[in-house]
């Protein structure tokens, strides 16, 4: 028996990383999954492996998370393709300042208030649900790296990601507060550095992916299915009386 058996997911940036890992393993838990995201190729890719492995329906969507009527579309086509709703993973997002302030805002933060501004009252008004949030340690503590040259806070954008995440958790714990009589959850996961397409431009030296090692005191960064792992727990029935938290999956990374 699997822990989200019966269970309607919707999950936005499906088409790699933390999404297409979070998919499958709530595939396996019994869950029928529609994969979002604007990579629609990526997107179907996902549930194409999902139908492979045997596992619950699965969909796909073209989504950008920017785009607001697309967001609130999503959610009746999401019940009209699987038959219901249950989960809503707000997890498409995209790297740090070279996407300059303007989109790294749009998507990372604006992109998940959309989902929780239309999510939340259409779960509630099917009787309730969990909303998943990706952040990051980067919505709980500044970040640090190396300096090789100009400073990251005097460039184009600074800022913008820790904005955006920091954004994040706080919406989080008020759409926990607001909804919460009505039987919809919202919680967050706060990753560290995972490994996925989204971090390889900033892992692209040696030096530099020790570096980022050496910030979390277990020694590594981590594995998308690490991520994965803690969504279902926010998913399932197991965290019924959980609901606006911010958790770590960080490998230390803010116990330091």
């Amino acid at each position: 028996m699997g822990k989200l058996d019966g269970k309607v997911v919707l999950i936005t940036g499906a088409a790699s990383g933390i999404g297409r890992a979070s998919a499958i393993r709530m595939a396996l838990e019994g869950a029928a999954v529609m994969c979002a995201d604007i990579d629609l190729n990526g997107a179907r890719d996902t549930a194409i492996r999902i139908a492979q492995d045997g596992s619950n329906a699965a969909a796909s969507l073209e989504l950008d998370v920017a785009i607001e009527a697309d967001v609130k579309a999503a959610l009746q086509t999401t019940v009209d393709e699987l038959g219901g709703l249950n989960v809503i993973f707000n997890n498409a997002g995209i790297g740090g300042n070279e996407a300059g302030w303007d989109k790294t805002i749009m998507v990372n933060l604006t992109g998940v208030y959309h989902g929780l501004f239309h999510g939340a009252p259409f779960l509630a008004a099917r009787g309730g649900g969990s909303i998943i949030n990706t952040a990051s340690v980067a919505g709980l503590v500044g970040l640090t790296g190396i300096q090789t040259g100009e400073p990251a806070e005097l460039q184009p954008g600074a800022g913008a990601y820790v904005a955006a995440k920091h954004g994040v958790t706080g919406l989080t714990r008020q759409y926990a507060v607001t909804f919460a009589l009505q039987g919809v959850r919202v919680n967050a996961i706060a990753p560290g550095y995972i490994e996925t397409p989204m971090t390889a431009p900033v892992r692209e030296t040696e030096e530099v992916e020790r570096y980022i090692e050496s910030l979390h005191p277990m020694g590594r960064i981590g594995q998308p299915e690490e991520i994965a792992a803690a969504a279902v727990f926010l998913a399932s029935d197991d965290s019924s009386f959980i609901t606006g938290i911010v958790l770590p999956v960080d490998g230390g990374y803010t116990a330091r």
